[in-house]
């Protein structure tokens, strides 16, 4: 098989490339380092299965020979408005990135009768109304809010992706993907988990914003790529979540990292600086992934901190 993955130089992306080409594909990477890094895919030069191009997805896309799958994973995805990288920073490039980079890839799969699966987000639930949330469950978000540029650019992806499925008979999947850490995240995306690493590494208390009691579930990685891949070369044309369903809140977290890498400087809890509709509760239901896809994750999250946190420590050193 030959894959085009867009955002290929991301967090995702880069790993997602990886998995492809282990098990014997061929990848054509796409990123213009809007919000990726080069440093993730520098392993792959002078790899005889990987291409990569340089080019913005909200862009006509062309890509010279056959493509057997689309996988579109190009999106600013921060939430934290005081990174660079977070898509309230970057608001027309992610909603772009999420209609017309989906409109742009699925004519890439239609000309090539290629497979296509979307990368969507556990965003798309918003503040959910429904715990654990379910694919079933339309969702809880503002059209016109402080996260709309992220939360509505991956609804109108995933109808588009749907409309092309019902009426051009595209093989289309989405993936709806739930917070998930590991090597390669951005030091500086403002993102809950490397910030605490940082933090924790530098010896200093971990910063928690408001009382800590909002919930996430953190999925490893690995865990994500193999649900994903998974999907990619199954028949399910409907949303799958693909996520962690062990829930934890934010104060454990905290306390968890401090733990795991021995900082004995603690937390400090300081004013609620979050993004306005910042979902209090978030867990997935994976029933669905277990049954279509015999999926389900594997990685305790200490283990897999422990598999994170000296890619963080290295990214430090040299920093």
């Amino acid at each position: 098989m030959r894959a085009l993955v867009t955002g290929a130089a991301g967090f995702l992306g880069s790993h997602l490339c990886d998995r492809l080409i282990k098990e014997g594909h061929s990848v054509v990477g796409m990123d213009n380092f809007i919000t990726g890094s080069p440093d993730n895919i520098a392993h792959l030069a002078g790899n005889s299965k990987f291409l990569f191009i340089r080019h913005d997805v909200a862009n006509f896309i062309f890509v010279p020979g056959k493509i057997d799958a689309v996988m579109h994973f190009a999106s600013p995805a921060s939430p934290n408005p005081t990174s660079p990288y977070g898509y309230t920073n970057l608001p027309i490039q992610t909603m772009k990135a999420g209609a017309l980079g989906t409109h742009n890839t699925l004519g890439v799969a239609r000309a090539h009768q290629a497979r296509y699966l979307l990368a969507s987000t556990s965003e798309i639930y918003g503040d959910p109304l429904e715990h654990p949330q379910k694919e079933t469950y339309w969702g809880h978000v503002d059209p016109i809010g402080v996260r709309s540029m992220y939360d509505e650019a991956k609804r109108f992806a995933e109808a588009l992706t749907m409309t092309y499925h019902h009426y051009h008979n595209i093989n289309t999947s989405i993936v709806r993907i739930f917070n998930t850490y590991g090597t390669r995240m951005r030091l500086d995306d403002g993102r809950v988990v490397p910030n605490f690493i940082q933090q924790a590494l530098r010896g200093e208390p971990l910063t928690v914003y408001g009382d800590g009691s909002q919930t996430r579930s953190f999925c490893y990685v690995d865990d994500l790529i193999e649900g994903i891949y998974r999907l990619l070369i199954s028949n399910e044309h409907l949303p799958v979540n693909i996520g962690n369903p062990a829930e934890i809140s934010i104060l454990e977290f905290a306390e968890t990292i401090n733990r795991v890498v021995g900082n004995p400087a603690g937390i400090i809890k300081q004013p609620d600086l979050r993004l306005g509709d910042d979902p209090q509760r978030r867990r997935p239901d994976i029933t669905r992934a277990k049954e279509v896809l015999d999926w389900e994750p594997k990685i305790a999250l200490e283990v897999g901190l422990q598999r994170t946190i000296p890619y963080f420590r290295e990214k430090l050193g040299a920093a």
